[in-house]
């Protein structure tokens, strides 16, 4: 998760000043931060009508609206990436299984010279007449992988198949327009990239999902639940697009306000800017690195704020020199995980590459 930043920090702290006093506490309060935050997301991922966007505590909360919402034919396929994030496997795991459908995995041919290239030519070609979902990141959680989302928006399309967006692992810090991919929906956590808190995360839903049902019955997510005087002429209908699947109490004054404040934040330093500062400090060093002793992708298929170190030896000397040298990554399988950010300097990436490139 990303450090917080003295703005976030000083919301969550001014919301919990105002819970003190409820009786200052209206109704329009229930709604004006959440529509506050829908404005900033919206602005965020370039989506015209923030109307489209729910608040939700988790990725896997927005996907679990997402599952509730499709129904597979027997024989329909789900398509997605070799060794993806759980919170987007077990849903659809749920769904295959509810159905006799087939969950199709897309594995890394970790023999091909252009690993990121063959990867994202298998993702289209797995995907045909039995395609029913596509569900993915935008890059590897793992190793920073770059899928190429319009190509598979494109090839979805050819063959009536949802495209559902992780964006957990990207958006915030790497440039993303729904505009222009627009896929079906896209869910994001907002602890990592959106320098919110855990338990705070946002969704968008396309046109696919008006009309959906989702996994709660909150009295917020009803029509005309903005009029407190009227909430016990209960209500069939629910509200117009994703306010339905925002999760219950959503009017939370503390973890809304700091998310929404990370993301202002963004927003004002700008996703481009912060997306090439990033990969500046950190794409000339590669270059160090024996490719014969340590692997990473082209840098074609290379995300710049997130990318993996592969050492072909000295693992755990190299993990041990790391931690002695006080640099923080994260391990995953056998990838180094590096993960850079508007925090951290040159200075800070050349310490890393030199511990890896000297010990490999």
């Amino acid at each position: 998760m990303s450090p917080m930043l003295k703005k976030v920090e000083k919301a969550g702290i001014k919301g919990i000043h105002f819970q003190r006093k409820p009786d200052k506490i209206m109704p329009e309060h229930f709604f004006k931060n959440i529509e506050e935050i829908k404005g900033s997301f919206a602005q965020l991922i370039n989506c015209k009508n923030p109307d489209r966007i729910a608040y939700v505590p988790a990725a896997s909360y927005g996907l679990a609206n997402v599952t509730n919402n499709i129904k597979l034919e027997r024989g329909e396929s789900v398509v997605v990436v070799g060794d993806q994030f759980p919170s987007n496997v077990y849903p659809w795991m749920n769904l295959t299984k509810k159905y006799d459908g087939e969950l199709k995995f897309i594995k890394k041919q970790n023999s091909s010279e252009r690993q990121g290239k063959q990867w994202n030519d298998d993702i289209l070609s797995a995907i045909d007449k039995k395609t029913k979902v596509v569900s993915m990141g935008i890059v590897h959680w793992a190793d920073g992988t770059i899928y190429d989302m319009k190509k598979i928006r494109e090839k979805t399309r050819q063959n009536n198949a949802l495209l559902i967006i992780d964006g957990t692992q990207s958006i915030g810090s790497m440039p993303f327009d729904v505009d222009d991919v627009q896929p079906d929906a896209l869910v994001c956590a907002g602890y990592k990239w959106l320098m919110g808190p855990y338990g705070s995360g946002l969704s968008y839903f396309g046109e696919f999902f008006d009309d959906g049902k989702p996994i709660e019955e909150s009295w917020i997510n009803r029509k005309g639940s903005e009029d407190f005087s009227n909430l016990i002429n209960y209500q069939k209908e629910y509200a117009r697009f994703a306010k339905r699947y925002s999760v219950g109490q959503q009017s939370n004054f503390i973890n809304v306000d700091m998310l929404n404040e990370g993301i202002k934040q963004i927003n004002k330093w700008g996703v481009d800017n912060i997306y090439n500062y990033i990969k500046k400090i950190s794409s000339k060093y590669f270059e160090m690195l024996d490719r014969s002793k340590v692997w990473y992708e082209e840098e074609d298929y290379r995300a710049g704020h997130l990318f993996g170190l592969k050492p072909k030896k000295n693992l755990k000397k190299i993990l041990k020199k790391i931690r002695e040298k006080n640099i923080y990554i994260s391990l995953r399988g056998d990838v180094i995980r590096v993960s850079p950010s508007v925090y951290n300097t040159e200075k800070d990436i050349l310490k890393l590459f030199e511990c890896v490139s000297e010990n490999a």
